[in-house]
């Protein structure tokens, strides 16, 4: 008689079932959402929808959800890593400025409209209206993110700003208590509940500058890397559960705690420990967000939603455009973080369920407010898609990074990574020597982060940069920037600065290369020259000359371009053309010309060239 199988009881089989379906809706999702331009985000997004509210595959989202925060947590941890306190506290100004600036304004703008609409009390309006004001950390950092944004101006300036979001939850779930209405005891609970949370911070701070470093100190010497990831979690959800226990965010006691590791020398190995989690729990949680969405609540206010969406965030992101435009940031950058700021937050969640148990908000409200929250993180990728087509291409702004030069320092400094630093980089690598590179494209500081450079983003043409990138330690600077008066500005810098530094510089024609020769420096080459005499020589070979002739020739070639300069840099421009093979034939113009033929100059003329 053959044996029954086992049946899996009904909590075994979903343990099994709903991460088949959430891991099998992400890689489905995200890769097509990424092929269609539309981005990660909103592909996780998407699966969370189909796969609970359309399909009903999964039921209720609360426990995936609280799983899921564990994703923001983890990427707060990483980011917190990236920022040493100096750094930070070069941020108050934005954090405590532009942060509080937001919260204030927005809460007050959105209040202001609930009340005109007369859709709910006073009461409840301050609530719905501050919980609106917060925007989604999860959403905002991860776009910035896959869009390699999180350290250019704007991206420093849209997370400064969601920090002091995230410090704003405690006074705003005090401001709940002191408005349930039971008078002195709750406003010395509220007390009592920021003395709390202050506290925790400083304890925070302690620990980590006193305990954490030695800590990893000691487990590295075990060698076991399996302890080393252990012990990274334990750090990053025993700081983020002491920050909830104060009242503080999760997110926050984890953003702390890589604060204070910053500095250490494992910053590096927890990073890489911690991102394998930080990305599957992130792509977690936006599917839990979708798994949320109550398509019900949504059809029977469908009119209502339809309008406070685009309202909320319209309201939003002007609040914002003002406020970066007034606190000087171009009009690109306040577009982009208006449009990257403009959803509801997840922490709007807790405010709008505790408002709910308190009284303050029906269950119906806060479950239509909780809907809007969730449609507003929806569009952000939409909204942010829309950012790059309101920006001005022809505005004459450069993008800009913040400036973070840690770990500069090298024999070779080169000033501008264009294609010609690039192979000359690859020289000096291949060699084993290090280089440190620094430029002032954002793009093209985030395009050669991606292949391992040491690059930092900075203006070559200021002081300041020069000597944060280590040019007091380099023995070598090589300007390889592309505008002539660029890199003039660069070498005149040096050379007053530092006269002692050896300057090997990239010229831009004959002319700038006898100019630069005569500011002294130790090198220079026209951009130009090697490729176009192995042109030459490789077209010789190609009519049958033989490798060896033609070799002989373009060193010829050479030696002639060199005593030319030399006579040039004495006797001028026009000196030397006896030493320059040509063949000059002058027809007669079948038409005689209207206006005599100006001379050609520059790259293309013959005795410039």
């Amino acid at each position: 008689m053959p044996q029954r199988r086992p049946c899996l009881s009904t909590a075994t089989e979903a343990l099994f079932t709903q991460p088949l379906l959430l891991l099998g809706g992400a890689v489905v999702a995200a890769p097509l959402f990424r092929k269609l331009g539309l981005g990660t985000v909103l592909g996780y997004l998407a699966a969370g929808v189909v796969i609970g509210p359309v399909l009903h595959m999964i039921a209720g989202s609360g426990d995936i959800l609280a799983v899921a925060e564990l994703g923001v947590v983890l990427l707060l941890f990483v980011i917190g890593l990236e920022l040493k306190p100096s750094r930070l506290w070069h941020m108050r100004r934005d954090i405590f400025g532009l942060g509080a600036a937001q919260v204030v304004l927005t809460g007050l703008a959105m209040t202001g409209i609930i009340l005109l609409t007369d859709l709910l009390d006073w009461r409840a309006a301050v609530v719905a209206g501050f919980g609106l004001a917060l925007s989604s950390t999860a959403f905002a950092l991860q776009i910035l993110n896959d869009n390699g944004e999180l350290n250019s101006r704007h991206g420093q300036r849209s997370f400064s700003i969601l920090l002091f979001q995230d410090l704003a939850i405690v006074p705003l779930l005090a401001m709940i208590s002191i408005l349930d209405g039971n008078g002195g005891e709750q406003g010395s609970s509220a007390f009592t509940e920021i003395a709390m949370a202050v506290g925790a911070v400083v304890a925070m701070i302690l620990a980590g500058r006193y305990l954490l470093t030695p800590l990893f100190q000691v487990i590295a010497r075990t060698g076991a890397r399996e302890v080393m990831i252990a012990a990274a979690l334990f750090v990053v959800l025993g700081s983020a559960y002491l920050m909830q226990v104060s009242g503080l965010s999760m997110a926050m006691g984890a953003f702390l705690a890589g604060v204070m590791l910053a500095e250490s020398s494992y910053r590096h190995e927890l990073e890489a420990d911690i991102e394998p989690f930080r990305g599957l729990l992130l792509a977690l949680f936006f599917m839990a967000v979708g798994l949320s969405m109550d398509i019900q609540v949504i059809v029977d206010n469908l009119l209502l939603i339809t309008l406070a969406v685009p309202v909320l965030m319209m309201v939003k992101a002007a609040v914002l455009y003002s406020i970066c435009r007034i606190a000087g940031s171009p009009h690109n950058d306040a577009i982009r973080i208006a449009m990257l700021l403009p959803q509801g937050g997840e922490f709007g969640f807790v405010l709008f369920t505790t408002a709910a148990a308190s009284g303050i908000l029906s269950g119906a409200t806060s479950s239509l407010l909780i809907s809007t929250v969730t449609l507003s993180m929806a569009l952000t990728p939409l909204a942010t898609l829309l950012a790059k087509r309101l920006v001005s291409e022809d505005s004459g702004e450069r993008e800009q990074m913040e400036e973070d030069f840690e770990g500069a320092g090298a024999d070779v400094l080169m000033v501008g990574f264009s294609r010609f630093g690039q192979i000359a980089a690859q020289i000096l690598l291949a060699s084993g020597r290090d280089v440190t590179i620094i430029d002032d494209s954002a793009d093209r500081v985030r395009q050669a982060a991606q292949f391992g450079f040491r690059i930092y983003f900075g203006d070559g043409k200021r002081l300041d940069v020069l000597r944060a990138a280590g040019i007091e330690k380099a023995k070598i600077v090589a300007v390889c920037t592309q505008k002539k008066e660029v890199t003039d500005a660069i070498v005149d810098l040096i050379r007053a600065e530092y006269p002692d530094v050896r300057l090997y510089v990239r010229s831009y024609d004959r002319i700038h290369s006898l100019s630069l020769r005569a500011r002294d420096v130790d090198y220079e080459l026209r951009e130009t020259l090697e490729s176009g005499l192995l042109f030459g020589r490789r077209t010789l070979e190609g009519l049958g000359v033989s490798e060896d002739e033609a070799y002989d020739i373009g060193e010829d070639i050479r030696r002639r371009d060199e005593e030319r300069l030399r006579i040039q840099a004495q006797e001028g421009i026009q000196a030397g053309r006896d030493m320059l093979h040509n063949r000059p034939v002058k027809p007669e113009p079948l038409i005689k010309p209207k206006r005599p033929v100006a001379p050609m100059v520059g790259e293309e003329a013959g005795p410039h060239s």
